[in-house]
């Protein structure tokens, strides 16, 4: 599959630098709650003044294989994208449709929890929020009245409450809708357990295995610092009130108890265990400890023995983690790393542990490991284990320093670098910090193209969705929300296009982008990238952004 040369764009000199501001929008909103607006940013804002090489693309929706305009994007699904030069079906449009047309109920992963209906239970794992990011709430229910509908006998549920892809304290109002689904089955169904999404259960890329212990221990075990009749009473007392109220994303761990005090749903042996989160890097650990019998990253106490597990989806390729799973995973083939691989472009990809995985595995097509690694080198750096408004300079002068020496190296002709900072500091509904984030990141934007400018390169700066340009919870005008006099946090991505910006020495005078593509995406990166590198991109691609003057 060779790549054509380009008629008008000839080979660089230097490298190509593409630079992903992990969470970075450009938003409607432009006032104080606008970190990115907000943010001392010299480097970015002289970016958006030059003519012709800076416009946005969407980066949510359908625009990245999602099944409306009204989901938010993500950085899987934007990698995915960015990467891949293609719009896929996505997570969350898989498993509506395997729903929609009952194919989820035909395939070998629901035939293998079948065997539990009448003898065992189910138990269902995984984030109850319609966030869309992780998981939804309906599909969750989907699968539970499809499990009742097909003869299972006891159904329970360990939820985490989320308060980051949806507003914080919106917990209660879907632990009442759950009971409310549950009531409606004929079948013994109830919550089990609980606990917040970044207390217990979803750690990504082994950062925190106790945070996983912690969902192991309430899910499994039955043990939890805390015990109660229903789950409605657990999260609205775990949350607290006034000065001391806990985000839903940190609620300590519950475990729901009989009125003999016994828990109601622990897992036993021959039950059948369902992961129903549908989005990969947050699973993969609990997926780990439920399959794996010589398990060893923390003490599990008990191993249930004869479990039908399955996840939501396959949640890791290249280890077939799960084995088993209800729905299967998009094939993302044809990426852009293969193609350059094919024509013998060595590559340099960096960010630190949160984002790692989307510099690689799901910018390579969901595909783990090197494509190649003669031509590929791969450079994580260790995230720091706090929440990140503790430290939201978070590890970017780290990966500055490795990407310039790459830039400077003259090993690679593609260097690949996500900051993470935006996104992951956004997620905590810290505003300042937030703001700080930005800064840090602008800073060491400015530091990597001036160094682009020493070796000649030509580069891309842009995003993969919305998350810090707006920190509030706002009303259908756009005004920010407000509760006991303060403004109520946004602690989730946003529906806002991305900025993308194009530049550097290496780059002709001529090329800018051009005035066409109203609707353009995170998948039209792709063939600009190619188009940088001198070659045409496949026909198959969404089209380039580049034009001529």
């Amino acid at each position: 599959m060779p790549l054509a040369p380009h008629p008008i764009i000839s080979k660089p000199e230097g490298p190509v630098m593409v630079c992903i501001l992990d969470g970075y929008g450009e938003n409607e909103f432009k006032d104080e709650y606008n970190a990115v607006y907000s943010s001392s940013s010299p480097c970015i804002n002289a970016l958006r003044a030059v003519p012709k090489r800076f416009r946005t693309i969407m980066a949510h929706g359908t625009a990245v294989g999602l099944p409306s305009d009204a989901d938010m994007g993500n950085s899987e699904v934007g990698h995915n994208a960015l990467g891949s030069g293609q719009i896929v079906d996505q997570g969350a449009r898989l498993v509506d449709n395997a729903l929609a047309t009952g194919k989820i109920y035909e395939d070998a992963g629901w035939k293998l929890i079948s065997t539990a209906f009448e003898a065992n239970a189910v138990h269902f794992i995984g984030l109850l929020s319609d966030g869309g990011v992780h998981s939804r709430a309906d599909q969750l229910y989907g699968c539970v009245k499809g499990a009742a509908e097909r003869g299972a006998k006891k159904i329970r549920i360990h939820l985490l409450t989320d308060g980051r892809d949806v507003p914080d304290g919106s917990s209660s109002r879907f632990v009442e809708e759950l009971e409310g689904v549950l009531a409606g089955l004929n079948c013994d169904a109830k919550i089990a357990s609980g606990g917040g999404r970044m207390y217990a259960t979803m750690d990504r890329y082994e950062a925190d295995w106790p945070m996983v212990k912690r969902g192991w221990d309430a899910h499994v075990l039955g043990k939890a610092p805390h015990y109660f009749k229903d789950a409605l009473t657990a999260v609205k007392t775990l949350r607290g009130t006034g000065e001391k109220v806990v985000s839903d994303q940190y609620l300590p761990t519950f475990v729901i108890v009989d009125e003999a005090d016994k828990p109601v749903g622990i897992i036993e042996d021959n039950d059948a265990v369902v992961l129903f989160n549908f989005r990969a890097d947050r699973m993969v650990e609990l997926s780990k400890a439920f399959e794996y019998e010589n398990f060893t990253s923390f003490d599990r106490e008990r191993y249930p023995k004869g479990l039908k597990f399955v996840g939501m989806m396959q949640y890791d390729g290249d280890l077939k983690l799960p084995a088993n799973y209800l729905v299967p995973p998009p094939e993302i083939n044809r990426v852009s790393g293969q193609f350059l691989v094919n024509e013998g472009i060595t590559t340099f990809a960096c960010s630190e542990t949160q984002k790692f995985g989307h510099v690689t595995f799901f910018w390579n097509g969901n595909r783990s490991g090197y494509i190649d690694e003669k031509l590929e080198t791969y450079l994580e750096i260790p995230s720091d284990n706090c929440p990140f408004n503790e430290k939201p300079d978070m590890k970017a002068a780290e990966i500055t320093e490795a990407s310039i020496a790459a830039l400077k190296s003259g090993k690679y002709k593609m260097v690949r670098v996500n900051f993470a900072n935006p996104d992951m500091v956004g997620h905590t509904g810290n505003l300042a910090a937030t703001i700080q984030a930005c800064e840090t990141v602008d800073k060491c934007v400015q530091r990597l193209l001036d160094v682009c400018d020493e070796v000649n390169a030509r580069w891309i700066v842009t995003s993969d969705h919305g998350n810090a340009d707006d920190m509030a919870q706002r009303n259908k005008k756009g005004k920010p929300l407000e509760q006991d006099g303060k403004v109520l946090a946004l602690t989730s991505h946003t529906l806002a296009p991305v900025p993308i910006f194009v530049g550097g020495n290496g780059l002709p005078k001529n090329v800018v982008f051009q005035d066409g593509l109203p609707n353009a995406g995170l998948a039209n990166v792709a063939a600009t990238v190619f188009n940088l590198l001198g070659f045409e991109a496949p026909d198959f691609y969404k089209p380039s952004l580049l034009g001529f003057e």
